[in-house]
């Protein structure tokens, strides 16, 4: 499995299923939405988590099993 860690602007960083382009393509799509639509993305445990875009900082490839 890829994973990409996603950094947001309060320092915390989350390892989310799919490649940092997977995971660019999905927040580009909510930030494009209606006005606080959330990125929904899954985390490396299989946890669904709402991300607002605006908040994401970096990405980054994470590991690949």
């Amino acid at each position: 499995m890829t994973t990409t860690e996603m950094t947001l602007v309060t320092g915390e960083r989350y390892q989310i299923q799919g490649s940092p382009e997977d995971v660019e393509a999905v927040i580009i799509a909510a930030s494009r939405g209606s006005i606080l639509q959330f990125a929904w993305l899954t985390e490396r445990e299989g946890e669904r988590i709402g991300v607002n875009p605006g908040s994401v900082v970096s990405l980054r490839a994470g590991e690949t099993s």
